[in-house]
């Protein structure tokens, strides 16, 4: 465990980072005013760039300049729009977006409430880490996706599955957060409370929550890309809203360019949870370098 807590704390370290600098987001960093149209351009303009670029290969690839299938270019990025803007116009797509949303939400809610209170205990008592070490390494390696056929014998089909397999892949980024983070504590702080008449109860509540506060939401972003990432294929078992069902839907129906859309709409909500816990990463950071 403690491996598995160096290599999240060198990721979270990454994604602090991203987040002093803006690199991740597309916000700039202040810069002198001599300056700021470069921090502009370096902030705003290059991904812009990047995502021409790619709307440029994607062009490409099903122009049918490397196959005539009509299958290849019926994958092209103005049958996506035009599939997009219908979807919002018929307003199609927005219960499975709600739907997709609740499920993660409920996912994600479900990991925090199980994974924070193991990661403060192993943090904070070394026999703990030593205990649960084996057996948390093994099981975090294990695909949560290969928990498939168990969730479904457990739960049957519907809701709960799905959100069983959320839960399994976000658990990890918080557990592990959580456990750094209680780690890596000032001591001083531990005894001083100790010293005030704190039992430990109170020393968790009033010193150790809070000061890891920006730690948990470190693991919660990475807790919401794990989970957004499963929630796709999660909603292929049997459910009947979502966009993981959505887009079996569309391919049942050999409807590339709503599938297309579909898959547009997964990413930019993606992206969107990613910069809102982001934001609130910064906001709860106790280094004002972050702020």
């Amino acid at each position: 465990m403690s491996e598995a807590m160096s290599t999240e704390g060198r990721l979270a370290e990454q994604l602090r980072e991203e987040e002093r600098t803006g690199s991740g987001t597309g916000i700039a960093v202040s810069a002198p005013a001599d300056s700021r149209w470069r921090a502009h351009i370096r902030g705003f303009g290059l991904p812009v760039v990047g995502f021409l670029v790619i709307l440029l290969v994607w062009q490409l690839l099903t122009s049918g300049l490397l196959s005539d299938s009509s299958i290849v270019t019926a994958f092209q990025p103005r049958n996506a729009f035009r599939e997009l803007v219908g979807f919002f116009v018929s307003g199609v797509i927005y219960s499975h977006i709600f739907a997709s949303l609740e499920r993660i939400v409920l996912g994600l809610a479900l990991a925090v409430a199980i994974g924070v209170p193991i990661g403060v205990v192993i943090g904070h008592y070394r026999t703990a880490e030593r205990a649960s070490s084996l057996a948390f390494q093994f099981l975090r390696m294990i695909s949560p996706l290969s928990w498939m056929p168990i969730a479904i014998i457990a739960f049957g089909v519907g809701n709960n599955p799905v959100i069983f397999l959320i839960a399994i892949a976000a658990v990890w980024p918080m557990i592990i957060n959580t456990a750094h983070g209680v780690s890596s504590l000032d001591q001083r702080w531990i005894r001083a409370a100790r010293t005030l008449g704190a039992n430990e109860w109170k020393l968790v509540r009033m010193v150790i929550l809070p000061a890891v506060v920006p730690d948990m939401l470190t693991g919660l972003r990475l807790a919401v890309g794990l989970a957004w990432v499963v929630l796709v294929p999660a909603e292929m078992l049997g459910v009947s809203d979502g966009l993981g069902y959505y887009i079996l839907d569309t391919r049942d129906r050999f409807n590339y360019g709503e599938l297309m859309a579909v898959i547009l709409i997964i990413g930019v909500i993606g992206y969107a949870l990613d910069q809102l816990i982001r934001l609130l990463r910064v906001h709860a950071s106790w280094d004002q370098e972050e702020r």
